[in-house]
């Protein structure tokens, strides 16, 4: 996977700098849109798991649910901060400003600090059970965001535009974007596995008697000076 979508990753971006043609209006300062536009569907697509992980967590209790849950708030901030970047850069060229309070940025803004603040939650909740259950509450209120930021165009009419569909631009930008896009989506699923991984194995820890520790663990050995004593 890993080989994959760095090749895809490599060839979109390739596509996307030199093999599509300039915009009509933009120039080349458009091509931005082959980065910033698949960071955000992967952001938006993190977060909609995150919202489910976080539903089914408080319907049925597991420290798998509860381990996703983190890894994609997590990698869809990462994302999601990683795609208001990109599109503040392509901001100044095209609205002479690197930051404008236009609906959909604020909204995004928002959202990326609901965030923020799900994570802060569980770094500072030691209690395991607590943690997941408030956080679950807490990214399930956060979620509220991602449809305004997603509508946000249509709602109100400001300086972002409207979301492009492959009716309303040049079939090789297509090509290229979904490159990228596909690009975007293994490096999402490998930073998510990995992310999921690391979580699961601390909540694990975290969760386990002394007496189930392995022999090797410090914790263990301790425990069982202290029996013999």
């Amino acid at each position: 996977m890993t080989v994959v979508g760095l090749g895809l990753l490599v060839l979109g971006n390739w596509m996307g700098l030199v093999w599509t043609p300039s915009e009509r209006e933009m120039g080349d300062v458009y091509r931005i849109i082959y980065v910033h536009v698949p960071a955000m569907w992967m952001a938006m697509l993190a977060l909609v798991v995150n919202f489910a992980c976080c539903v089914a967590y408080l319907l049925d209790s597991s420290w798998k649910t509860d381990a996703l849950a983190e890894a994609t708030a997590e990698v869809g901030l990462l994302f999601g901060t990683y795609g208001l970047v990109l599109g503040s850069i392509w901001g100044k060229p095209t609205w002479g400003t690197y930051w404008d309070w236009d609906p959909r940025l604020t909204a995004m803004a928002i959202m990326l600090v609901t965030y923020v603040a799900y994570m802060a939650l569980r770094r500072f909740v030691e209690d395991p059970e607590k943690r997941a259950v408030w956080s679950s509450v807490v990214g399930i209120i956060s979620f509220v965001n991602l449809p305004i930021v997603w509508f946000s165009v249509k709602w109100w009419r400001s300086l972002h535009q409207v979301q492009s569909t492959p009716k309303t631009v040049d079939p090789d930008m297509t090509l290229a974007l979904r490159v990228n896009a596909w690009a975007s989506l293994i490096l999402l699923t490998l930073f998510l596995l990995h992310r999921y991984r690391t979580a699961l194995a601390t909540r694990e820890a975290e969760v386990a008697m002394p007496d189930a520790l392995p022999p090797d663990v410090p914790g263990s050995r301790d425990n069982r000076a202290s029996e013999v004593a």
